[in-house]
């Protein structure tokens, strides 16, 4: 049974939230006014009592988003995940459906998931050729300033989408499980942040060759060798010119090329703790956008299609 649904829709020319139902744990909050008085945009917050996901719970909203309309789903603040009581799993159930012409833009904060806590997540799209949609998935190693880093059971975050007839267009799934011969913190290593981000459709095209461009700027420049250093070492552990990376990245193109309303870009990059000074997983969205390389502060001008993965 739906936990909440949002309906937007055209009303006199403009994005309008038509329906908006929601029930415990889950609330959703509709501002009037959001960012300049001209935006035709739906922003939408979604809240759950408590301040967090508790052990347990199960959420599941549904939003559609009607032609030509544009919307925001977001967040106050992380998505806290609070510890597993009696090895009990939360989840998140997302289901949207994007109209012709229409955008949707999925930009919440970062999870943060508990010591013990055990969290699985799924989101389900389906699109039109000329639907545009941005994704925004990420989580944090924890409540870092506690001394809690990579310390939950299991995190599985599931990305999905779907063109008409439900044919399968972006199957991703992300499983992080503490295993029984090594911990996440141990794979993960100083890594403290892994997140994924999504643009696909003709809105959102234009920043696809850009971000390319500039990933692969930024990665030659992580891994250029010093002059006179190679070779020189049998191991590249012990080459002194080379250091773990603080921030790694890679991006690709999914769906079919022939079409760029079906085209994608993926983007996977990891970052260091420099930033561990944000404890409790609180790592600000402008530095996490900044990072991605995705300007995001006009949204009525996307135009391009791109998957971003990262991992900081």
């Amino acid at each position: 049974m739906e936990t909440g649904k949002v309906v937007v829709e055209r009303v006199g020319g403009k994005s309008t939230a038509t329906r908006c139902y929601s029930k415990y744990p889950l609330k959703f909050i509709i501002p009037n006014k959001v960012g300049r008085s001209q935006t035709d945009t739906v922003w939408i917050y979604t809240i759950t009592f408590g301040g967090g996901i508790v052990s347990g719970d199960s959420i599941k909203c549904d939003i559609s988003v009607g032609d030509g309309c544009t919307t925001v789903l977001t967040t106050q603040a992380s998505t806290k995940v609070y510890k597993s009581v009696e090895s009990k799993f939360s989840e998140q159930v997302l289901e949207a459906r994007i109209g012709s012409d229409a955008l949707l833009a999925v930009i919440p904060d970062p999870v943060t998931c508990f010591s013990t806590a055990k969290y699985s997540q799924t989101q389900v799209f389906k699109v039109f050729p000329s639907s545009s949609l941005l994704i925004v998935d990420w989580i944090t190693s924890g409540r870092y300033g506690r001394g809690e880093k990579w310390d939950f059971e299991l995190y599985k975050s599931t990305n999905n989408i779907f063109l008409e007839a439900d044919e399968p267009l972006f199957l991703d799934t992300i499983l992080l499980e503490q295993g029984r011969y090594s911990s996440i913190a141990e794979r993960m290593q100083d890594y403290q942040v892994i997140a994924m981000v999504i643009l696909l459709g003709p809105k959102l095209k234009f920043i696809q060759d850009q971000i390319q461009e500039n990933v692969k700027n930024l990665m030659s420049r992580q891994f250029r060798i010093p002059s006179g250093s190679s070779g020189r070492y049998g191991d590249i552990n012990d080459n002194p010119f080379l250091t773990r990376p603080s921030f790694l990245a890679s991006c690709s193109v999914f769906g079919q090329k022939v079409d760029f309303f079906h085209m994608g870009v993926s983007f996977l990059a990891m970052v260091r703790s420099f930033y561990s000074q944000y404890s409790l997983g609180s790592v600000p969205r402008k530095f996490y956008f900044s990072a991605c390389l995705i300007p995001l502060t006009n949204l009525q001008g996307f135009i391009s299609t791109i998957a971003v993965r990262v991992f900081y």
